[in-house]
């Protein structure tokens, strides 16, 4: 027994090792240093001091991170309605259509995500495909002006997330018992109503999931508001980045960083509390 006790503790210590040095090192390292101040050049003043955090309530900071909050609401309001049917009915498909559905879902990830919104913008650009498309139709008369806008960021962030909405609530349904809501209809229940009290209260997990997943990277990916936005829209990872390579003012993009890590744990946390709040319902 003390053998295996040994065996299995010599296993663990590099996983350990690892998420010391790679994990909580550099978060570390950026709480210490969101305290400090900027120095000459690329340095760094390493005296304690809360005016990055007091600087990040100035209203001009606050616009942004509001900014981003309301963006990222908006992608992952509109990624749920689309994403949450299509990880719905593919799980109900036949074996064989469901493969052929999760191959061509995995093929964008075989391409680099910068390629595929340099091909939105051949899309969405004035002279491109889709309002030669629509002005073919004669549903316009003139090319909508749609990049470099707030809708074609809306539309990047869709694109590049929804698979991570998309699987979550899939891998949710896959396991979702389809006779309770063949019992459900049975008992006099209409196909809404089935739907509503089965179906969506068994896979909320995987749609809360979803939310997390899509939800909180939309708050930082700032290429794709610099790709399709044209740096109109300023969000909190742009302004990070704005930090760290134009501003040489390292303390106070750790502190923008150590702000984001807040709310995303507190939306993790929220999310742990809400499943398992749900699985003690179950229970009951």
């Amino acid at each position: 027994m003390r053998r295996r006790k040994s065996g299995s503790i010599w296993m663990i210590l590099p996983l350990y090792f690892f998420t010391l040095v790679f994990v909580a090192g550099p978060l570390l390292y950026m709480v210490a240093l969101s305290f400090a101040e900027p120095g000459a050049g690329y340095g760094v003043n390493w005296s304690f001091s809360l005016d990055n955090y007091k600087r990040i309530l100035e209203p001009v900071y606050l616009s942004t991170f509001v900014q981003s909050f309301k963006l990222a609401v908006t992608s992952t309001l509109a990624i749920c309605l689309i994403g949450y049917p299509f990880g719905y009915f593919m799980a109900k498909m036949p074996p064989s259509r469901k493969k052929k559905a999760m191959l061509l879902l995995m093929l964008p990830f075989w391409v680099n995500s910068l390629i595929r919104l340099y091909g939105w913008i051949i899309i969405l650009q004035n002279k491109g495909m889709l309002n030669f498309i629509l002005q073919k139709l004669g549903l316009i008369n003139e090319p909508l002006k749609i990049l470099y806008s707030y809708p074609a960021i809306v539309v990047g962030m869709v694109y590049v997330l929804l698979p991570f909405m998309i699987l979550s609530v899939y891998s949710s349904a896959e396991k979702l018992d389809w006779s309770l809501v063949e019992a459900a209809r049975d008992l006099g229940a209409t196909k809404l109503q089935a739907f509503v009290t089965v179906s969506l209260k068994l896979t909320l997990p995987g749609l809360l999931s979803g939310i997390i997943l899509t939800f909180i990277p939309s708050m930082g990916l700032f290429f794709i508001a610099d790709i399709l936005g044209g740096n109109k829209i300023v969000l909190v990872g742009s302004l990070i980045q704005e930090q760290m390579t134009r501003g040489n003012n390292w303390p106070f993009a750790a502190a923008l960083a150590v702000v984001l890590m807040i709310l995303t744990t507190a939306m993790i946390f929220f999310y742990r509390k809400l499943t398992n709040a749900k699985e003690l319902e179950g229970l009951g």
